[in-house]
């Protein structure tokens, strides 16, 4: 330190060219022998190196801001003490020590890089930093990884307006758009992972550094995507990842090349919507369809991986087999049942029930339910299988007929009311129908709810059954006497009757005889004079007295007339008129009778 403190005007580079000077002079005597002279010339040039190292170390000092290694000599609570050689010893804040949990990782002994932050000669201090040697570390690292086009690594530490803030040893800006190669939907997924990142710019005045995920990301999908064009082909297999998923298909990332996925190559069977079956980041094998090298377009299939189930379905599913399957849609027409995966077939709703009408599946199955059918028809190449519920299980109608003959009575509830008639249950889901006409044999019915009404319990009669048609007539009438076939015992031609009137007509007049049994007065037989209408001298509830005239019982008709029991009143009061007279009678009495029986005659 003496040397370097030099207060006379003998500046060190004159020291050295004095010594240098007289160690020459000493080289040059001529009265010593070479080999003598070499000796002591060798070891003064030694000894002045060593003394000019030792000189240029005293003076020498390191520049402020200058990166050095030391080693540190001692640890207190506020500093830790480092030995950066030549003699020189700095210190370091105990702060810059510490981890993040405030533990001091400093021991003596430990080699550190320290920066020189500060040098004062006269009062031998010297100031260093750790952190500082760090960031400078750092920024030179980030500029020969910047100027070689290298990737360094960080960790997203948070998110900031417009993206990200990473570490790299120092704070790096990583803007969202470079963050992926497409938009993140939750960006918070990101926070506290490690990735790769290249440089896109930096200023180290401005302690601003720019950084691009996404560069990496493209140069590794260009890497994959070479990769891959070189190895697809029509017919390869290859794995793939769901990249995104629409309704019409899943599209695949291949390795940087992305294919397409249809929803019809999906599946042999039914698929409804993709996201059934797939998530985005699945992995799955599919086989090359087709590539057309000029768009750089994948056509790709995951059921082609497969052989198609229709190939064989000839022998699986014979005709008049019984199967199984799952009922998984359903139609207006029928339901479509999956008997295996890309193999579905028809029952028609025709086919879905022996005795029921059945106006809409949904009434007999649901989807979901698990059916049992027989086949009824199959065309591979049009891929169609045509099946029957009903054709699993007898036929009723096939033993109804030996179980009810005709003339059988049977009992049942009513479950259904017509215009034309009513429904009775008679079991196997049959049902029976009384036709309107076949319930009373006397009564006029408008409509059978006049009578009965739904859930009541009747007897009625086995008329007929028509298997083919799937008809079974019943009759309830039938189950009493026809009263028309008495009717001619009860009512003989020329008998003198009354009854109420029920109904007036133009051509005449109806009568009531009993429940059930009417009569017809025509308007000719109403009166010997001429009537204009029936209703000028009758009206509905009149009661009238008639002679029968005639009777048809299979017609189920009555004639009655008012007129001519009207005559034979009179012919009868003529007849006793002349009894009584006696021979006696007078020529007036003669030429009366005679005129009497002249206008009968005519009539």
């Amino acid at each position: 330190m003496e040397i370097s403190t030099n207060n006379d005007s003998t500046q060190p580079s004159d020291a050295i060219h004095q010594t240098t000077s007289t160690v020459s002079m000493k080289s040059r005597n001529p009265d010593e022998k070479s080999d003598a002279a070499a000796g002591p010339a060798l070891s003064a040039g030694d000894d002045m190196a060593s003394l000019m190292e030792m000189y240029e170390e005293s003076f020498k000092r390191f520049a402020e801001g200058e990166v050095v290694t030391g080693k540190i000599i001692s640890v207190d609570k506020d500093h830790v003490l480092v030995d950066i050689g030549y003699k020189s010893e700095g210190q370091i804040r105990i702060n810059e020590f510490r981890d993040e949990k405030g533990v001091v990782k400093a021991e003596v002994g430990d080699i550190v890089e320290v920066m020189v932050e500060w040098w004062d000669d006269e009062n031998e201090v010297v100031v260093l930093s750790k952190e500082k040697a760090a960031k400078v570390k750092v920024w030179d690292e980030i500029k020969k990884c910047y100027e070689n086009d290298e990737s360094v690594e960080g960790i997203i530490v948070n998110r900031v307006k417009g993206g990200f803030s990473v570490d790299i040893g120092i704070q790096a800006f990583l803007p969202g758009s470079q963050a992926d190669l497409r938009p993140i939907r939750d960006l918070d997924e990101m926070v506290g992972k490690t990735f790769s990142f290249k440089i896109l710019k930096y200023n180290r005045k401005r302690s601003n550094i720019v950084l691009s995920r996404r560069a990496i990301l493209e140069e590794e999908r260009e890497a994959k995507r070479s990769e891959t064009l070189s190895a697809i082909h029509d017919g390869a297999v290859v794995i793939g990842v769901v990249k995104n998923i629409t309704e019409y298909g899943v599209f695949v990332d291949l390795g940087g090349v992305d294919g397409l996925l249809h929803i019809t190559d999906i599946s042999w069977g039914r698929v409804k919507h993709p996201s059934e079956l797939f998530s985005v980041g699945d992995e799955i094998k599919v086989k090359v369809l087709n590539y057309d090298e000029e768009k750089e377009r994948v056509s790709l299939g995951m059921k082609q991986l497969s052989a198609d189930p229709w190939s064989t379905a000839n022998e699986k599913y014979a005709l008049g087999s019984k199967v199984r399957g799952t009922i998984v849609s359903l139609t207006d027409y029928g339901a479509f049942v999956e008997l295996e995966e890309g193999i579905e077939g028809l029952i028609h709703v025709s086919e879905m029930s022996w005795t029921r009408k059945v106006r809409h599946p949904s009434k007999i199955v649901s989807v979901g339910d698990e059916v049992e059918a027989v086949v009824l028809d199959i065309k591979p190449d049009n891929r169609r299988i045509s099946l029957g519920m009903k054709q699993a299980k007898p036929n009723p109608w096939d033993i109804i007929s030996e179980k009810y003959p005709v003339g059988t009575t049977i009992e049942g509830k009513i479950k259904n009311i017509t215009d034309f008639g009513l429904f009775i249950g008679i079991d196997e889901g049959i049902d029976g129908l009384v036709h309107i006409s076949d319930i009373s044999w006397t009564k006029r019915i408008k409509h059978p709810n006049e009578i009965f009404k739904k859930g009541d319990l009747i007897q009625a009669i086995v008329l007929d059954i028509e298997k083919d048609q799937e008809r079974f007539s019943l009759g309830i009438k039938q189950l009493q006497p026809d009263p028309w076939q008495s009717v001619a015992e009860r009512y003989k031609v020329g008998k003198e009757i009354t009854g109420t009137v029920t109904n007036i007509t133009d051509f005449g007049i109806f009568v009531e005889l009993e429940e059930g049994i009417e009569g017809l007065i025509h308007v000719s037989e109403i009166s010997k004079g001429k009537v204009k209408s029936p209703t000028d001298n009758y009206k509905v509830g009149d009661v009238i007295t008639a002679g029968v005239m005639n009777i048809n019982s299979e017609e189920r008709r009555i004639g009655l007339s008012i007129k001519r029991l009207e005559m034979e009143s009179e012919q009868e009061l003529l007849s006793e008129y002349v009894s009584n007279a006696g021979s006696s009678t007078s020529s007036f009495g003669e030429l009366l009778r005679e005129n009497l029986q002249g206008k009968l005659n005519e009539e």
